[in-house]
């Protein structure tokens, strides 16, 4: 990684780039991010790339095509709830289908007089719980 630094910072020293070009923005850019771009080499909890995000955002970006007819702002919050709970239970190794089966299962039979549910009644429902079903954590399709 300093061999790479300290060949980029050459470049400019030695005027081998033009200040305006694209190539210049992207190497001032790896430049400016250096003290971030190491971090994954000072803590191996920290991946090299960012693939898991994308491919969790994947999803969602793709199901921007369905946005148009969430025009409410209580429609985008039920949506983004939706896809918090399906991409959470993805990253968990669930069977998205069998999970959400299971959540509005049990979500119907917790809800008390007044409409409202217990908070603690929800963590045996959330995605790492292990005491789910064991069709929630049936292999699914990649």
């Amino acid at each position: 990684m300093e061999e790479y630094f300290a060949w980029i910072k050459d470049i400019f020293r030695q005027g081998l780039v033009l200040p305006k070009s694209e190539t210049a923005k992207g190497l001032a850019y790896s430049i400016n991010q250096e003290e971030y771009l190491k971090v994954f080499l000072t803590d191996g909890e920290v991946p090299i790339d960012d693939s898991a995000s994308e491919r969790a955002l994947r999803n969602f970006t793709i199901g921007r095509k369905n946005w148009m007819t969430i025009n409410t702002v209580r429609g985008a919050q039920a949506s983004a709830v939706i896809y918090s709970i399906t991409e959470t239970a993805r990253a968990n190794g669930l069977n998205v289908y069998y999970y959400i089966k299971y959540l509005l299962e049990q979500l119907a039979a917790l809800i008390g007089e007044q409409g409202n549910i217990e908070q603690s009644e929800l963590e045996p429902l959330m995605p790492r719980s292990k005491t789910l079903p064991t069709d929630c954590y049936s292999k699914r399709r990649n």
